[in-house]
This record gives C-alpha cells, sequence and structure tokens, in this order.
C-alpha cells in the first residue's frame, strides 16, 4: 500500500504520525511541504478526500494567519487555498494519504485508521504518552 505524509519535521506531531507509519512496517513517501508543497489539484484533492473544508485545514498558531486576516469569515475557499498556497505553513499537518483515505492526523494516532496494518505493539509518542497496540 501506499502511504505518503505531508511531513514538517518541526513539528512534533508529525514526527509521531511518520513513527507511528513506521512502527507498522510501512516506509511512507515523506513530503516536507514546506520545501515541495502541494499543487493547487493536490491541495483541493487532499481537503476534499479528508472531508474537510479549507477553513478546517487553516493553521493559526506560528502562522501570519492574524496578519493576513484569515479569520474573515466573508474569505471564499478559494481565498483561503491561495492563502494557503502562499503561504505553505498555514496548512494544518500532518495529512497523511493512502489508499484507505486521507487524514489530518490530530492526533497522530488518527493515522492508524488508514493504515493497512495494525500496531504490532503499544508506541511512546516524543511526551511519553502510550498509543496502545490493538489486535
Amino acid at each position: 500500500m501506499s502511504v505518503t505524509i505531508w511531513h514538517n519535521p518541526a513539528c512534533g506531531t508529525s514526527r509521531n504520525t511518520l513513527a507511528l507509519i513506521r512502527a507498522t512496517g510501512i516506509e511512507p513517501t515523506v513530503i516536507e511541504y514546506l520545501h515541495a508543497p502541494p499543487s493547487r489539484a493536490e491541495l483541493e484533492q487532499l481537503i476534499a478526500a479528508a472531508g474537510l473544508t479549507p477553513r478546517a485545514l487553516l493553521r493559526e498558531k506560528g502562522t501570519p494567519y492574524a496578519e493576513l486576516g484569515l479569520a474573515d469569515p466573508g474569505l471564499s475557499d478559494a481565498q483561503l487555498i491561495d492563502a494557503m498556497l502562499a503561504h505553505p505553513i498555514l496548512i494544518n499537518r500532518p495529512l497523511v494519504e493512502t489508499e484507505r483515505g486521507v487524514r489530518l492526523c490530530r492526533p497522530s494516532e488518527r493515522v492508524l485508521e488508514i493504515l493497512p496494518a495494525p500496531l504490532p505493539a503499544d508506541f511512546t509518542k516524543e511526551d511519553g504518552e502510550i498509543v496502545p497496540a490493538r489486535a
């Protein structure tokens, strides 16, 4: 199964998600989206497949969200996507894409919903939280 993670290595949730994927024995395609952002078509497809709206994918913390006035409820989906394409840091992460679907993996264990194999053993996140293996 093909697994792609839109990853930011500076993000703990993204690092934990990548480690969870690898813990199931899968080596995913890793796209560091700050350096290789998605195209408009890719971003629109990811949003739709994840069942999100562009606003639901916007990241506020540590981004130019406020400076760009993105809280304005009058902004269209196209305008929000334009902002994410111009400033990829606005794209919340990590997004993981598999044949089973796309998830915004916040919390990181949401990735287990779309992986073909379960965790073989309990997993410890960077902060010490345990993600239990399930049969």
